[in-house]
C-alpha cells in the first residue's frame, strides 16, 4: 500500500454537487432472485447518510454476479433494501449509461439517491485494463461530465483494474468512502513497524494464497510471529519432514497440496518465524475421533488438538496486531469447531487490535458474542489477499493518481 494518506469525504464539499459513488452491492441470491444476505449493502450505509446529510445528490453504481452466473441479476432488489436501510425511498434506472439514465442522473436533485442498474451489464466492466485506457471507456466518457466527484467506498473490488473503479478517478476529483477508509486504516496498522508484535494466524483451505501471503509478510519481516493451521499446518510438517500418516498424505496430493513443499521449505530454511501444530483432532475410518501427536498421526486430520490451542493462545495473548484469516479446522462439523472458536477469543481477549478475514470467522465471532471487541472484519476477500500477498491495489493507486491531479492530497 502506498505510504500516501489518500483523500477521504474530509477533504472535499458536496453541498448542492452530483456525487458518484462506487459500492459493492453483490451479494448472494436466492432461487427467485432475492437477496439473501444485506451485509454488504449495509456497511455502505454511513457513507451514503452522510453524503445525503452534506446536500449531495447521490448516484451508486454497483455490479452484482458475473455472465452467466445465476447470480447475475438486476439490482431493483438492492435499490428496495437500500431503501429500507436509508428509511428514505432510492430511485432505481433499468439502464446504466443510455439516454434514460443520463436524463435520470441530470433531474437528481440534493438529498436523492438514485441506483443505477448492474455495471455488468455492459462488456466494458468486465475487461481489466490500465487506468488510462479505462478513462476512454463509454460509461466514463458518457458519464464522468455529469457529476462533480467521484467517491470509491468498494475496497472488496479494490483489486481490479475496471473502469467503474479506476477509469472515472482520472477523469474526476476523486475520494475514498467511509467503508474504504476504514479498510485502509485498518489494513495499514499490519506495515505499520511501530506497531509490534504482530502475529498472524493462517487457516482455511486455500493454501497457495496463504503460502503468498507468508512470502511477501517474511520478505517485509512484518510478522513477528506465524501460526498456522488447517491444510498449510499440514504443508509445513510435510515441508519439516513429519509423516502425516496415510490417508492425509494421500489427500494432500490429490488436492496438488504436496507440490507447494519446496516453497514451504523454502521458508523455513530461511528462518521464517513459523509455528506448526503441536497435536491434531483427526477421526479414524470407522469415525472415532481422538487427539493425536503432530508427529504420530494415524487419522484424518480435522482440527488442530488441546496443546496446539493452549501454546497458539500464549503467543497471541502478548501480541499488539493479531491476522486472522482462514478457519483452523473443519468447523462446519461441530466437532471440529473448537480450534477457531478457541483461537478468535483468544484474539479478541488479548487486546490486540485485530483484523479477520470475515467468512466463518465472522460466523465465530457472532457465535462468541464477541462483535464489540472487535477491531475490524475486512470486507474484502481477493483485495485483502492482494493486499496481505504484497501486491498493488488498483483503485487505490488510482485515487492516489486523482488525488495528486486534482490536488487532494493531504499534508
Amino acid at each position: 500500500m502506498s505510504q500516501l494518506k489518500l483523500p477521504t469525504l474530509d477533504d472535499i464539499d458536496v453541498s448542492g454537487k452530483k456525487v458518484l459513488l462506487r459500492v459493492d452491492f453483490n451479494s448472494p441470491v436466492g432461487d427467485n432472485e432475492e437477496l439473501l444476505d444485506d451485509s454488504r449493502i449495509r456497511a455502505h450505509v454511513p457513507t451514503i447518510k452522510e453524503l445525503l446529510e452534506r446536500g449531495a445528490a447521490v448516484v451508486v453504481v454497483s455490479h452484482q454476479g458475473r455472465p452467466g452466473e445465476s447470480d447475475f441479476i438486476t439490482l431493483e432488489p438492492h435499490a428496495a433494501k437500500l431503501s429500507a436501510l436509508l428509511g428514505q425511498s432510492v430511485q432505481f434506472v433499468e439502464d446504466v449509461m443510455g439516454p434514460e439514465a443520463r436524463r435520470r442522473i441530470k433531474n437528481l436533485k440534493p438529498g436523492e439517491v438514485l441506483l443505477l442498474d448492474n455495471v455488468r451489464f455492459l462488456a466494458e466492466e468486465n475487461i481489466n485494463a490500465p487506468p488510462e485506457v479505462q478513462e476512454k471507456t463509454y460509461l466514463v466518457r458518457r458519464l464522468a461530465k455529469l457529476f462533480d466527484y467521484y467517491v470509491n467506498d468498494a475496497f472488496a473490488t479494490a483489486h481490479r483494474s475496471q473502469p467503474s473503479i479506476v477509469g472515472f478517478p482520472m477523469v474526476l476529483p476523486s475520494v475514498m468512502g467511509r467503508l474504504m477508509q476504514k479498510e485502509v486504516e485498518a489494513l495499514s496498522k499490519i506495515f505499520n513497524p511501530k506497531v509490534s508484535p504482530k502475529v498472524f494466524v493462517l487457516g482455511g483451505g486455500k493454501v497457495p494464497d496463504s503460502l503468498s501471503i507468508i512470502e511477501n509478510i517474511v520478505e517485509n519481516k512484518v510478522a513477528d510471529r506465524i501460526l498456522t493451521t488447517g491444510l498449510l499446518s499440514e504443508l509445513f510438517l510435510v515441508a519439516k519432514g513429519i509423516d502425516l500418516g496415510e490417508s492425509n498424505m494421500k489427500f494432500l496430493e490429490k488436492k496438488g497440496i504436496l507440490s507447494l513443499v519446496p516453497k514451504a521449505r523454502k521458508l523455513l530454511l530461511s528462518g521464517a518465524p513459523i509455528d506448526v501444530p503441536l497435536d491434531f483432532v483427526t477421526v479414524d475410518e470407522e469415525g472415532n475421533v481422538k487427539v493425536e501427536p503432530a508427529y504420530n498421526v494415524t487419522g484424518l486430520i480435522r482440527d488442530i488438538g488441546p496443546a496446539t490451542i493452549r501454546s497458539y493462545s500464549e503467543l497471541i495473548k502478548e501480541a499488539k496486531v493479531v491476522v486472522m484469516r482462514g478457519p483452523a479446522g473443519v468447523m462446519e462439523d461441530p466437532r471440529f469447531r473448537k480450534g477457531t472458536k478457541e483461537l478468535v477469543r483468544a484474539a479478541l481477549e488479548s487486546g490486540a487490535f485485530t483484523i479477520f478475514g470475515g467468512g466463518h470467522l465472522t460466523a465465530v465471532i457472532e457465535e462468541l458474542g464477541m462483535k464489540d471487541r472487535v477491531g475490524h472484519i475486512s470486507t474484502g476477500g481477493g483485495a485483502l489477499l492482494a493486499f496481505l500477498s504484497g501486491k498493488e491495489l488498483p483503485a487505490l493507486k488510482a485515487l492516489e493518481i486523482s488525488a495528486r491531479k486534482f490536488g487532494l492530497i493531504k499534508g
